[in-house]
């Protein structure tokens, strides 16, 4: 630990996900002194990341990066890749010969939201009460001023939720303040309040576990580590809770008094009931939105943005494309693009040579516990 070697040419590089935990004496003078924060990319660096990871793959003129780079805040280049590779996946299932914007918005989804398991069984009482939750969630989003726009819901599973609504931002995120905190929790509180208004109380089921859970941790995190309360006011008093890494922290240490816990309690519990209440007003007062956007997705099973505003709004949703449609127009003008009029060549026979081939939300569960997500 005396320094390293000034051998001419040599830098030496290191790599961490706990710079928390390094020892200070690795970043002495003459050590590691240089740190370089390598951080989620923004609109810019995701727009770049996109065109590099999509040189090879031949992409449709409706193809627009700039605007899938705006959809996509907090995705890593990882998960970027990921998405192209999974786009490509999809076209070429659909014997296309370019990867158009369709396929990079479903690929989207499926990084975001998790594959579609269309093949579960539920029963119609199941996914009338999977409607009411998403619509309920859908609802609280839309018509709570500080929420971010709607971007799907659904009610086809997806991984291990039954159902999902999902709201993204028009820019990146980067401080939250008290009202958009606020308003989360009364849109966590959408599925929940949903259910008992048109359920009745005795009807409610667990599939709200994960919302709770996840608005139960922002309270608390809004009163102890961001000073958002009034009676506690700007003062930390959230409990040690380091992990045991490299023996740190192996004996456990409390902070604050048994009183101080008590009024922390009751001012999460403040934030969450008043949540709750303004998710009932909002619902109560827009049960003609709610009935009508639960009729939709018990007809569609899934509704993008444009849909979601057009029922909110009263206009009458286009018909529905027969099933299988999409993939038989895709086939047909590969066909004939490739001049194979005469070619009746089934769909699945494009095989595996194909040159596509690659190189934050509320969800209604079965009461299985998911690591909730938090604004950084």
């Amino acid at each position: 630990m005396d320094g390293f070697e000034s051998n001419e040419g040599v830098i030496l590089l290191a790599a961490t996900n706990r710079p928390d935990v390094l020892d200070p004496a690795l970043l002495r003078p003459g050590r590691f002194d240089r740190q370089i924060v390598v951080d989620a990319p923004d609109v810019k660096g995701r727009e770049g990341i996109l065109r590099v990871h999509t040189r090879k793959i031949p992409l449709a003129e409706d193809v627009d990066l700039s605007k899938l780079a705006k959809a996509t805040p907090g995705m890593s280049g990882a998960d970027l890749a990921n998405m192209v590779n999974e786009a490509a996946l999809l076209a070429a299932r659909r014997d296309k010969d370019r990867v158009d914007m369709k396929d990079l918005e479903d690929s989207k989804d499926r990084v975001l939201l998790g594959a579609e398991r269309k093949s579960m069984v539920i029963s119609d009482e199941e996914r009338r009460l999977s409607a009411y939750h998403e619509a309920g969630h859908a609802v609280a989003s839309h018509y709570t001023p500080e929420c971010d726009p709607l971007h799907k819901v659904t009610i086809v599973p997806r991984g291990r939720a039954l159902g999902l609504t999902f709201a993204m931002p028009e820019d990146d995120r980067h401080n939250y303040s008290v009202a958009y905190l606020t308003a989360q929790l009364v849109y966590a509180y959408g599925g929940r309040v949903a259910e008992e208004l048109v359920f009745g109380p005795e009807k409610i089921t667990t599939g709200a576990g994960n919302d709770i859970e996840r608005a139960t941790l922002l309270a608390r995190r809004m009163v102890t580590e961001w000073g958002m309360s009034e009676r506690i006011g700007p003062m930390n008093v959230g409990d040690r809770g380091d992990e045991i890494f490299l023996g740190r922290e192996i004996v456990e240490r409390r902070d604050v008094s048994e009183q101080m816990s008590q009024l922390v309690d009751e001012e999460v519990r403040k934030l969450l009931d008043d949540a709750y209440k303004e998710a009932r007003r909002v619902i109560s007062s827009k049960l003609d939105k709610l009935h009508a956007l639960a009729k939709a997705l018990l007809e569609r099973e899934t509704l993008d943005a444009d849909e979601i505003k057009a029922v909110f709004t009263g206009e009458e949703l286009p018909a529905l494309e027969p099933a299988g449609a999409a993939q038989e127009d895709g086939r047909r003008a590969a066909e004939t693009k490739a001049g194979a009029s005469m070619d009746h060549r089934e769909a699945s026979g494009r095989g595996a040579g194909s040159a596509l081939e690659p190189a934050a939300s509320f969800e209604r569960t079965k009461g299985e516990a998911t690591e909730p997500e938090t604004p950084r």
